[in-house]
C-alpha cells in the first residue's frame, strides 16, 4: 500500500524543517511506503527555497509549486490529481496537527473509507478560532446530514478513489465528506492530537467564514439536487404558477362582474407569481438539458459501484 501525504503550505518557512523531519520519522517508522507531497500555495518567503533542497535529496519528497496563492482548496486539489497513493492523507503545514496520528488513522482504511481527524483538545483561542469552529460544525452536520464534530480538522486520511474526482473550488476542502457521501462512503472520526501553534500565524484564517457558509449552500444543492434540479425548482415554481393563475382567475371572474381590477395590487401579484413559475420551470428544465449533456459528454455514470479488495487484485 503507498500512502501519499498531502501538505500545503503558504508562508510556513519557520516550520519546514522540523514538519519534513516529523513527517519522515513518523512514515519511515510506519514502513508502509509513502511520499510526501508538498503543495507551494504561492508562498512569498523561504518556504519554496527550502522545500527544493528536500525534493532533490529524497526521492519521498515532491513538489508541486503554485505559480501564486490560490488558496487551500486548490492545494488538497492539486495533491489529490497528483498523488499516486491508494490511500491519501490530508495534513496541515503548520505542526499543530501531529503526524504521529497519520499511522493509526491509514490502519482504519479498508474498513472505512474517510477518517476524519477530531481535535477534541484543540488548542486554539476560543472566542475567535473554537466557537465559531463549533457553531459551523453543527451547521454543516445539520445542512449536509453528514454529522461529524470537526469538519475544519486538515488532518484526514482517504481511500484515493474517494477522492480523486471530487472537484474542488471554493472552500470545498472542508465539506469533502459530506460531498463524498454521495458515493455511500464509510466515515469514522477519531481523536487527534492538537498542538497550539508555535511559529508564524494562520494563512487561512476565520476571515473565510461567509464564503464557507455561502458554499454550504452550493454543497447541499449538489448533495440533494445535482443530477434532478427539476426537483429544486419544478415544485416551487409549480407551486407560484398554480397561486398566480389561481389569482388571476379570480380577478378575471371579478372583472366580468363588471368591477374594475387595474387599480388592484392583486393583479401585479398574480402576474408576478405566473412570471416566477415560468421562470423557475424553465430553470428546472435548462438544468435537466445541462446536466444530460454532461453525463452523456463525460460517458459518467449516475452510480457508484462498490469495489472490493479482491476485484482490485483481480
Amino acid at each position: 500500500m503507498l500512502v501519499s501525504v498531502v501538505v500545503p503550505l503558504h508562508n510556513e518557512e519557520e516550520n519546514i524543517d522540523e514538519l519534513y523531519n516529523a513527517l519522515k520519522s513518523v512514515m519511515d517508522e510506519d514502513g508502509r511506503d509513502y511520499e510526501l507531497l508538498f503543495i507551494d500555495d504561492g508562498s512569498t518567503d523561504k518556504t519554496l527555497g527550502l522545500l527544493e533542497p528536500l525534493a532533490q535529496k529524497d526521492p519521498h519528497v515532491r513538489l508541486l509549486p503554485f505559480r501564486r496563492n490560490f488558496g487551500k482548496a486548490a492545494a488538497w486539489a492539486a495533491g489529490f490529481d497528483h498523488a499516486k497513493g491508494d490511500v491519501i492523507v490530508t495534513i496541515d503545514g503548520d505542526l499543530q496537527n501531529d503526524p504521529k496520528d497519520i499511522p493509526r488513522m491509514v490502519s482504519l482504511i479498508g474498513e472505512y473509507d474517510v477518517i476524519n481527524g477530531w481535535r477534541k483538545k484543540r488548542k486554539d483561542p476560543f472566542v475567535i478560532r473554537r466557537f465559531p469552529s463549533i457553531i459551523a460544525n453543527w451547521l454543516i452536520s445539520w445542512v449536509t446530514g453528514v454529522k461529524l464534530r470537526d469538519y475544519g480538522s486538515g488532518l484526514k486520511a482517504y481511500k484515493a478513489e474517494v477522492v480523486k474526482n471530487i472537484n474542488m473550488y471554493g472552500e470545498m476542502h472542508r465539506f469533502i465528506p459530506a460531498v463524498a457521501s454521495w458515493y455511500g462512503i464509510k466515515i469514522k472520526e477519531v481523536e487527534t492530537i492538537h498542538h497550539p501553534r508555535r511559529r508564524g500565524a494562520s494563512k487561512y484564517g476565520i476571515s473565510r467564514t461567509l464564503m464557507v457558509i455561502l458554499d454550504l449552500i452550493t454543497v447541499k444543492f449538489l448533495q440533494s439536487f445535482s443530477t434532478k434540479p427539476m426537483q429544486a425548482f419544478g415544485p416551487v415554481g409549480l407551486a407560484c404558477g398554480i397561486a398566480g393563475f389561481s389569482v388571476n382567475f379570480y380577478l378575471m371572474l371579478i372583472w366580468f362582474s363588471g368591477q374594475s381590477i387595474g387599480h388592484r395590487p392583486l393583479l401585479l401579484l398574480g402576474i408576478l407569481l405566473v412570471i416566477i413559475g415560468i421562470q423557475l420551470i424553465g430553470m428546472g428544465l435548462l438544468g435537466e438539458m445541462l446536466v444530460s449533456s454532461y453525463h452523456e459528454g463525460q460517458k459518467k455514470p449516475l452510480y457508484v459501484l462498490k469495489t472490493s479488495e479482491q476485484n482490485k487484485k483481480s
